[in-house]
């Protein structure tokens, strides 16, 4: 970019901030959403997919598999262009959480499913001998256990969910991607545009696997686990 490039940059930069934060803020508030929905849609599939019923765990099977095995990027374009056409409209960032939620939540079940699954059997079995129901050993026993392995691979999942945001600018959604294609369009400094959404995207993502850490450190020092990974 020459000098007089960068200067008509810098200029236009400035007068997109407010923008950009808006979008920012945008990306935030879908990323939030979308894991929230995602952590609601994975400990319901998780605990079904290991019921004792066999419809129940056929079922969660079922739509493990197919929210898993189809495109976020179709699933989108599905709840946004095809779900009208039966009769529901979504507002574009409803679809968008929805479908962050579902396609990250299916994926969320295999952790909880599989964490769970990790506690050792015999904990299991001295609170059936104490007398504990199912519900209160899940509650009391499994689940403090079995969070502490849900929380690496649940950061994992949160920061592909963020990176997965810029989809939202495909169903008219002004995120943050959304604002720096238009600060790129009106200066044609795509290099530099670019350059400065990776830097925003790395800086939310460390942000948030910062926090993932510290609740894994909070979850294993429950545990009595010493050094963790962080």
């Amino acid at each position: 970019m020459t000098g007089s490039g960068t200067a008509v940059f810098l200029s236009e930069l400035g007068r997109a901030l407010p923008a950009i934060t808006e979008g920012l803020l945008v990306t935030l508030e879908a990323t939030g959403l979308g894991a929230a929905l995602a952590l609601l849609v994975a400990f319901a599939l998780g605990l079904a997919a290991r019921s004792r019923l066999l419809p129940v765990r056929g079922a969660a099977r079922f739509a493990v598999e197919l929210l898993r095995g189809t495109s976020l990027y179709v699933q989108l374009f599905w709840l946004f262009f095809a779900l009208p056409m039966l009769g529901f409209r979504l507002e574009p960032m409803a679809c968008g959480v929805l479908a962050f939620g579902l396609n990250y939540g299916a994926y969320g079940a295999e952790v909880v499913r599989g964490s769970i699954a990790a506690v050792p059997a015999a904990q299991t079995e001295a609170a059936i001998a104490l007398g504990m129901g199912p519900g209160l050993r899940l509650r009391r026993i499994v689940l403090p256990q079995a969070y502490a392995l849900m929380v690496p691979p649940f950061k994992n999942l949160l920061i592909q969910l963020l990176k997965a945001t810029p989809l939202l600018s495909l169903v008219t959604v002004a995120d943050l991607t959304f604002r720096i294609d238009q600060l790129r369009a009106a200066t044609g400094g795509t290099a530099a545009a670019y350059l400065l959404l990776l830097l925003l995207y790395f800086c939310v993502a460390a942000l948030l696997g910062a926090g993932m850490n510290a609740l894994e450190r909070r979850a294993q020092a429950r545990l009595g686990v010493v050094g963790g990974d962080a």
